[in-house]
């Protein structure tokens, strides 16, 4: 049996094309009907459409237009990426997410002052592999940030009915698979990073914090553009594998959509799979590389994802030190000069990006970005606390 909607919820329905088929495109302001999501709170929205009597909406791909009485509160996130946009606009941490063990706090967190997140209360939504339709009505929350069809790509024992009811009975969806551009079911808009930060500022009534971070975001740029050296780009493999004593791994090619890769975009790296017949492991979900493959690439830079949670000195000693004594990955070129390092997150919001992108910045580019502060620590931790 069903679990009982939450008191909470007074909701209208959502219609089949809100969510959208895997092989259908939505559009932001097509293809739905409005949904209707009852929180605490009651600001009056900045930059999301005014409906009247206090409701605003806001949209984006693929629910279409979705419309808020009140502030919601209480949210549930897909990713490591929402949670950390969540934290940026002053929100307090979802009640749950898909995978907190993906959610990656240290050491990024520790970087800003007076800013840090507690994961203890934080509710894992996928149990052995797989998330069931009643924690959405156990949970209650007030806004699903995740996006619907990724649920049904991903979740087998989910149906386009069961997104609605959701909607319907609990709280209205409102995401987008935004970290990769690499599947093969997501035939709608992408969103950069900055994009969808803002929509969610719209959905919190948060704009403000938004705008602050955006402000800060345009001289980060700025001075990223101010000191890449002319020429002489490296070329940058990023791969994965969570082994420390890794003998294959899965090669992950820079996307033009995708948050997950935006601070190798920023440093105008050259992706060392660009030219050759290296797929992307997560567009096939097949093609491991090993290092024979590697090095008849012999890219200038390796970044090994799966290790944030080691520091750097913990990831030389096992990771590294590995493959100096390994009869293959000795021979690249890479690993003789030290150019080995953690590939940042795979899921990662606008203060994570803040803190990775300095940090590979110094990799890429060490002579070049040698004493160059990308951004203010305390500016970071002031606009999360509301102090503009």
């Amino acid at each position: 049996m069903m679990p009982t909607p939450s008191r909470r919820r007074v909701l209208q329905g959502l219609a089949v094309g809100a969510v959208g088929s895997i092989a259908g495109c939505i559009t932001e302001s097509t293809g739905s009907q409005n949904v209707t999501s009852t929180g605490r709170g009651n600001r009056r929205p900045n930059d999301a459409t005014d409906t009247g009597s206090g409701s605003y909406s806001v949209s984006m791909a693929p629910m279409g237009t979705v419309t808020f009485e009140e502030v919601p509160t209480k949210w549930l996130a897909a990713a490591g990426h929402w949670v950390d946009m969540g934290l940026a606009l002053g929100r307090d941490p979802p009640a749950g997410v898909w995978n907190s063990g993906y959610y990656i706090t240290k050491p990024y967190y520790e970087e800003i002052p007076d800013v840090s997140v507690d994961k203890s209360e934080m509710i894992d939504l996928i149990n052995n592999g797989g998330m069931s339709k009643e924690v959405f009505y156990e949970i209650g929350a007030d806004v699903h940030v995740m996006d619907p069809n990724r649920i049904l790509y991903r979740f087998k024992n989910f149906e386009r009915a069961d997104i609605e009811q959701i909607s319907t009975n609990v709280a209205p969806f409102f995401g987008n698979t935004i970290h990769s551009g690499h599947y093969p079911w997501h035939d709608y808009r992408y969103y950069t990073m900055y994009e969808a930060f803002e929509k969610l500022s719209q959905v919190f009534q948060q704009q403000e914090r938004y705008n602050a971070f955006a402000e800060l975001h345009t001289e980060f740029l700025r001075t990223i553009e101010t000191n890449l050296p002319d020429g002489n780009h490296p070329s940058v493999a990023i791969i994965k594998s969570g082994s420390n004593e890794p003998e294959k791994f899965k090669p992950l090619t820079i996307d033009e959509n995708g948050t997950s890769f935006k601070q190798w975009h920023d440093l105008e790296v050259h992706d060392a799979f660009a030219d050759t017949n290296v797929n992307d492991y997560h567009a096939t979900g097949t093609g491991y590389i090993d290092y024979e493959s590697l090095l008849e690439i012999d890219p200038d830079m390796l970044m090994i994802r799966a290790h944030e949670q080691q520091t750097a000195k913990q990831f030389r000693n096992t990771v590294v030190e590995f493959m100096k004594n390994h009869p293959v990955a000795s021979e690249l070129d890479a690993v003789k000069k030290g150019h080995v390092f953690r590939g940042g997150p795979y899921f990662q919001g606008p203060i994570q990006n803040l803190v990775v992108t300095e940090r590979a910045a110094n990799q890429v580019y060490p002579d070049a970005f040698d004493g160059v502060k990308l951004y203010d620590p305390q500016r970071v931790s002031d606009i999360v606390r509301g102090r503009f």
